[in-house]
């Protein structure tokens, strides 16, 4: 897969937390290997141990180096991150949009570029970078948290991988496809059904009974019934119908029982 290629590289991370909350969220999405270029903080501090979790082991192998340039050393592909919109000649993709393109060569190594907390990347930096990302957010407050752009950039890669019903990770998904409508006259039966019942119940009366239903219909449409949903509801109404019948059966006992 495409994702073991992907290196997390945080320039100068100063929050250990920070750093931490980063590994957890890149073992959730399936990405290992994180780069630190000259880290301000212990990477296997307490603080950075509580927030990873269970990605300790995404700590424990990270790779220090001094310069981003060995952080990047081997790889073919690179997209740095940064919120910078004016004086900026290059385009800013949405990570939606920018993201796919480090997966385009799974065998080959890629990378990530996040920069410090406080500043973000250098404009010497962000040249190693042959393309970048901006998260949009909303004018009124627009820096993130450094753990939090780790995760959405995560994510939008995970999202960009195909799904497999043999993965793993996978396995509780299941697609729309599978869910097939039932067949329009297994429906109508129940619809003829219910109109019936609700009818022999006083719920509908004769004259608004086809306006009345029309808006079951437009409930049940939406909602586009399956096979066994269709057979559990008609199961209800057959419930209903015994029931009334039992009822009656004995009301007409007890009248009887008193002639």
């Amino acid at each position: 897969m495409g994702l073991d290629q992907v290196r997390i590289v945080l320039v100068e991370p100063a929050g250990p937390m920070n750093v931490g909350s980063v590994a957890r969220v890149m073992k959730n999405f399936g990405l290992n290997h994180l780069v630190l270029v000259n880290p301000q903080c212990d990477l296997l501090s307490i603080e950075a141990k509580h927030m990873a979790v269970h990605a300790q082991d995404v700590l424990e192998s990270a790779v220090k180096v001094a310069t981003l340039p060995e952080a990047l050393q081997g790889c073919t592909r690179a997209i740095a991150t940064t919120a910078r919109v004016r004086d900026w000649k290059m385009p800013l993709e949405h990570p939606r949009l920018g993201l796919p393109w480090l997966l385009e060569e799974p065998t080959e190594p890629a990378a990530l570029i996040f920069g410090r907390e406080d500043r973000g990347l250098s404009n010497e930096e962000l040249n190693y970078a042959q393309r970048f990302v901006r998260i949009p957010t909303s004018p009124s407050y627009t820096s993130l948290n450094l753990a939090t752009a780790v995760a959405i950039c995560c994510y939008e890669l995970a999202q960009s991988v195909p799904l497999h019903s043999t993965d793993e990770e996978h396995r509780d998904y299941v697609p729309m496809s599978e869910f097939k409508p039932a067949p329009l006259d297994l429906v109508e039966a129940y619809y003829q059904q219910l109109e019936s019942l609700l009818l022999q119940i006083g719920y509908l009366y004769p004259h608004t009974a086809a306006s009345r239903m029309e808006k079951f219909r437009q409930i049940y449409n939406r909602v586009q019934l399956q096979d066994r949903e269709v057979a559990m509801l008609r199961g209800v109404l057959r419930q209903v119908e015994w029931a009334l019948g039992n009822d009656k059966d004995v009301t007409e006992g007890s009248g009887n029982s008193h002639t």
